[in-house]
């Protein structure tokens, strides 16, 4: 049977890690890659059997293609320390690999806002189960995707995704990934604009909210939807005011 591999980035994820690992037991090795954890994270990965590595924080892409270089797997398995692997989409993956029709594999992701399961009317695919050598990561400091060379099939099984457990957590999220966005728009060299922000918040919360009916999912969905819109907002308002002070 051929080899799995699974491959966690993590940081300060001792509340996740544990039953994270739990869920791919099926795997035959377990890489997790550490970014500076300052709680327990390091010591559960440890005990639940996974290799541990750590290095420097480079961006989402460079870190996944930093743990991606340490798989000896002939499949790879890039999973989130927040999402889970249920026992029917293992059981899906064991046989996607066993006799495989594609060279990768995108898995229906089904996440959690504050407890409750989002856009239901718009699946989630996502790219996560490759053939070792026919994939990589983009090079993006945040949103990276997976890059596969080869065709590219579905599962049929869930991925489960809690998301955001709770509103400091979005913050949080907030900040840190429009600071990631704001330093690859001013690489990129596009031009940003005070009106940048304001514009693609606002589109960003009709596209969520109303386009992909964020306003069926009740409260919640009027949460995460501003909580994009802000991401968008502040991630072209850093990029400007950056350019503004140089």
């Amino acid at each position: 049977m051929p080899r799995l591999s699974a491959i966690i980035i993590v940081k300060n994820e001792a509340e996740n890690i544990g039953s994270c690992l739990d869920a791919l037991a099926f795997c035959d090795e377990r890489i997790v890659v550490d970014s500076g954890s300052t709680d327990a994270t390091l010591a559960i990965a440890a005990g639940k059997g996974a290799r541990v590595v750590q290095h420097d924080w480079k961006g989402f892409g460079p870190q996944k293609n930093f743990a991606l270089s340490l798989a000896q797997g002939d499949w790879v398995l890039s999973i989130d320390a927040d999402e889970r692997v249920t026992p029917e989409l293992a059981r899906g993956i064991q046989a996607a690999i066993e006799a495989p029709q594609h060279d990768g594999y995108e898995i229906r992701r089904v996440s959690r806002f504050l407890g409750r399961e989002m856009g239901r009317f718009f699946p989630d695919y996502v790219l996560r189960l490759f053939r070792r050598g026919k994939a990589r990561f983009s090079d993006d400091l945040v949103h990276e995707r997976v890059v596969c060379t080869g065709s590219v099939g579905r599962l049929d099984a869930v991925l489960l995704h809690d998301a955001v457990t709770r509103l400091e957590e979005a913050l949080d999220r907030i900040d840190r990934y429009s600071t990631a966005g704001a330093q690859m728009l001013l690489a990129s060299g596009r031009r940003v604009t005070f009106m940048s922000g304001i514009g693609h918040g606002l589109w960003t919360f009709i596209r969520v909210y109303v386009m992909r009916l964020g306003f069926l999912d009740g409260k919640e969905g009027f949460l995460q939807a501003a909580a994009n819109a802000e991401g968008s907002y502040y991630r072209y308002m850093k990029a400007w005011f950056a350019r503004r002070t140089l």
